[in-house]
């Protein structure tokens, strides 16, 4: 089927096979008396294709298939080590490469003060993990350059500094830091770390005889671009949803809500980012007071949806593993059923072999152009200036900062907590580049933006009021 050119890495198709194949047993309702076939299926033969050999790239791949039939119930958080997949990354941390020199002036041993510096016989330098505290200062002053910091993929995405490592030289995350991100998840080369999946869940509500409410992302117009958005949508009702509602109707809700809330307070940091929110309640909880009390774009959306019908479901389908740890929330848990990302929905396509290039166009809900562009950074800021002038509301004087990506929010924040920063609004995006960036997205790239900007544009509502009207009607 061509999928792994809808891919950027080899890892996500990999991740993409066992959900397709989890997925394609679940409908057949064949996957309890075929579950430990599925690593055999993937890897036929007795040649290994990734790893030593052949059974443990099946055992690694057996886990795969638990994490993709929802994991473990008790364990916390959405995202999850694969400890077996886990141990082929060098050891994290300072070490001495082959460039030292053995020269005599030793400053890396000077500027050591826990005394982890030694020299063998040829004076060449080796550092003490026992006694090293990481601090890079025999590093900088090395005139080789020949003590470099090695650090794994995983912690390197990680900037909350939720990700260690244990005994077993195996990635650790502290689910108490973690925001759910899933940079980690794209940054790992191996695989090894990944989101746990509701996939069954979703066949099993549209196996139901409910009707289910498909809600799709902004950001969905920067992926399947190798298909038309018309024809996702056609493939979503083929796959046995009800009708496909945007998420950025939800974003318009929210943009004017955000905007009456801003003007009553003063200063508010935006709600629709679950990372983000998460992120300041565990690192800086004496501003979690400022978070904006609206819902996200995806729970506002979802409250609109069961209030019109309480037993229907609703699935939101986007690039944000974030999402998932949201939607078991008591808050947005009550409207969200279930959360899948663009990769699962591309294996949920694959399983029932629906090649979505060949199908009609259907029609995809009219959110504005401003919920539209929530997808990417800046946009919030844009919506919510908009809302202001909608509501009459111009005499408030917005002064937003749009972060791009969880290290720029932590500078914004800093900036709050000393009472220094010049802003009354702090759009937070935990994602470099915003929902485009996700860990959930087939495809990462800065043209997403302007494929996020064109969708917006083709929106027939001037207003964001106009789209919300007409939403109501």
């Amino acid at each position: 089927m061509g999928a792994v050119r809808k891919f950027d890495t080899k890892v996500q198709h990999l991740k993409y096979k066992v959900l397709r194949e989890v997925a394609r047993l679940k409908w057949e309702n064949k996957l309890l008396e075929n579950v430990l076939d599925i690593p055999r299926r993937i890897v036929p033969g007795k040649t290994p294709t990734m790893r030593c050999c052949v059974y443990k790239e099946r055992a690694i791949l057996a886990e795969r298939v638990k994490v993709a039939m929802g994991g473990d119930p008790e364990e916390k958080g959405v995202i999850h080590v694969i400890d077996i997949a886990c141990d082929e990354c060098p050891a994290a941390g300072y070490e001495v490469t082959d460039s030292c020199r053995g020269c005599l002036a030793h400053r890396c041993e000077d500027v050591c003060r826990r005394g982890a510096i030694s020299f063998d016989h040829n004076h060449v330098a080796h550092i003490d993990k026992t006694k090293c505290v990481e601090c890079g200062q025999c590093a900088k002053v090395c005139p080789f350059a020949a003590i470099v910091n090695r650090t794994r993929p995983c912690q390197a995405a990680c900037k909350v500094k939720a990700i260690s490592i244990n005994a077993d030289n195996a990635a650790h995350i502290d689910q108490d830091k973690c925001t759910s991100c899933g940079a980690c998840v794209y940054q790992c080369p191996f695989g090894a770390i990944t989101d746990k999946s509701s996939i069954l869940q979703v066949i099993d509500l549209l196996k139901s005889g409910r009707k289910v409410h498909a809600v799709v992302a902004p950001s969905i117009s920067s992926q399947f671009t190798h298909a038309k958005m018309g024809q996702v949508v056609t493939g979503l009702k083929m796959l046995g949803f009800a009708d496909v509602v945007e998420a950025a109707l939800g974003a318009d809700m929210v943009a004017l809500d955000e905007a009456q809330e801003l003007y009553e307070k003063g200063f508010l940091t935006s709600s629709c980012c679950p990372a983000f929110v998460q992120y300041i309640r565990t690192q800086f909880p004496d501003l979690a007071q400022h978070i904006s009390h609206n819902l996200s774009p995806m729970g506002r959306i979802a409250q609109y949806l069961k209030e019109q019908d309480g037993y229907s479901g609703v699935v939101f389908i986007g690039p944000c593993t974030a999402k998932k740890a949201e939607a078991r929330t008591d808050e947005v848990g009550k409207y969200v059923d279930a959360v899948l990302t663009f990769e699962e929905l591309q294996a949920l396509f694959d399983s029932r072999d629906l090649e979505i290039t060949a199908l009609e166009e259907g029609q995809l809900d009219d959110a504005s152009y401003f919920g539209r562009i929530f997808a990417r950074t800046g946009g919030l800021s844009e919506a919510v200036r908009q809302a202001l002038k909608e509501k009459g509301l111009e005499d408030f004087a917005l002064k937003a900062v749009s972060c791009d990506g969880i290290e720029e929010c932590r500078t914004a924040l800093l900036k709050k907590s000393r009472n220094v920063l010049d802003a009354n609004f702090i759009e937070g995006m935990a994602c470099v580049g915003g929902c485009i960036g996700g860990a959930g997205c087939l495809t990462h790239g800065v043209k997403h933006r302007s494929d996020v900007d064109r969708h917006g544009s083709d929106s027939s509502h001037a207003t964001i009021m106009g789209a919300v009207d007409a939403l109501n009607k």
